[in-house]
């Protein structure tokens, strides 16, 4: 490794996905490692977010779980929206078998904070929106920014989400789709929802025929005197909304999201009443083909949301780009030190994550056969809703949530070692 040059890699996005790319990479002393992020200071849009023992694995790796505190999901209560009737209680196996720490909601801002943390100083270039990249034949990538500024870099990671630039620009006929739905969220105090009954005391699912509510606890009650509680409103029929257009984090009225909620239990009426007008904000959701491939150009790496649009169809996208970053990492590593050309560890990591998100895909198209096979038997709600609540919860899910990724890696070396 003497006198071998340093390789250059320019990370397009500042959520968790290229933050915790950025950590792993960092670490590799023949790497030199750029992060550009078109806002012009750190920013995470959105409400809670979700970590199971997949997240706290990769945190850990990432030397950035301690800084991550919230609400526990230990008891969850599936209710129909119109009634109020519990439909099931879930004790989330995790909490005590993989991972001490459980299942939580946290504030999306402490992730942002603790990976930011652990993020080297000086390697995040903010105002740097990239609007176009350009594939120098064997010399590597050009990023063109918004600025009119260019950088050049061997390898480029794609982390900038569901709207991402770098995938338009590999893949120009790959086309998002409004799904139809769109969710309103805020975080409120929870003292000021505590008059309302069953609302704050347990996770809850409320169901209903065109949207359901999802509320839950986002902060550690034990080291925050004020905590917060997340209220998200999800709406199944939005009007069309242009593919060119991101509407996201938009602010909402507190007409129109209770307008969504009109014919539920009084209980979320209520709960939604309680939010202070100007606080809500519109995400409306895409989605988009499943990739052939996630690498191009044998320098070009897409991860998280960028690789596979899912539209948080899994609530654990964060999780997943980590993941992707780490493993990266790790393939970069390996060829560095079987002195490989950097393609192979993008090849490697094609290898590793593409059949993941494969399987993905393959369980949410069950998913919806067995939804459609139910909607097409005209069953009333109530068997209906039972029906896809046991779908949601029963699903074999334990590939995503009980993920381990460094035994994932370890697993790769010793079938690349035995030639299996």
């Amino acid at each position: 490794m003497v006198g071998q040059a340093l390789t250059s890699v320019a990370i397009v996005g500042g959520g968790p996905g290229g933050l915790g790319t950025a950590i792993a990479l960092s670490e590799l002393p023949f790497l030199k490692v750029t992060l550009y992020e078109k806002n012009t200071e750190p920013r995470e849009a959105g409400a809670g977010i979700s970590l199971s023992t997949n997240a706290w694995r990769v945190l850990d790796l990432l030397g950035a779980s301690d800084g991550v505190k919230g609400g526990s999901k230990s008891n969850t209560h599936q209710r129909n929206a119109y009634t109020g009737k519990v439909l099931n209680v879930t004790q989330h196996p995790e909490n005590s078998a993989a991972d001490s720490r459980g299942a939580i909601r946290a504030r999306r801002t402490r992730l942002q904070s603790a990976l930011l943390s652990r993020v080297p100083e000086g390697l995040i270039q903010f105002d740097k929106k990239v609007v176009s990249l350009e594939n120098l034949s064997g010399q590597g990538v050009r990023l063109v920014f918004q600025d009119q500024t260019e950088a050049i870099a061997d390898i480029v990671v794609g982390a900038d989400g569901l709207h991402s630039v770098v995938r338009s620009v590999l893949l120009p006929d790959h086309r998002l789709h409004f799904t139809g739905n769109s969710a309103f969220r805020v975080l409120v105090p929870k003292s000021r929802l505590a008059h309302i009954p069953d609302i704050t005391t347990t996770t809850s699912w409320w169901w209903g025929e065109a949207g359901h509510v999802y509320l839950s606890d986002v902060d550690d009650e034990e080291e925050t005197q004020d905590p917060r509680f997340e209220i998200t409103v999800r709406s199944y029929r939005e009007p069309e909304v242009s593919g060119k257009a991101v509407f996201w984090g938009i602010p909402a009225t507190n007409e129109k999201v209770g307008s969504r909620v009109e014919k539920f239990d009084q209980r979320i009426r209520d709960a939604v009443s309680a939010v202070t007008e100007g606080e809500w904000r519109e995400f409306a959701t895409f989605a988009g083909p499943r990739l052939d491939k996630i690498t191009h150009w044998d320098k070009v790496a897409l991860i998280g949301d960028a690789s596979h649009p899912l539209s948080g169809a899994f609530g654990s996208g964060a999780t997943f780009a980590m993941e992707d970053g780490w493993i990266l990492a790790r393939a970069l590593e390996f060829t560095r030190f079987a002195s490989r050309p950097a393609r192979d560890a993008l090849e490697i990591f094609e290898q590793i994550r593409a059949p993941y998100y494969a399987k993905m895909y393959q369980h949410l198209d069950e998913i919806r056969d067995q939804t459609q096979q139910l909607q097409a038997q005209e069953k009333d709600f109530d068997v209906f809703l039972q029906a896809k609540i046991d779908s949601f919860l029963y699903g074999d899910k334990d590939f995503i949530y009980q993920n381990d990724i460094k035994k994932v890696w370890d697993d790769y070396l010793v079938a690349e070692q035995t030639g299996l």
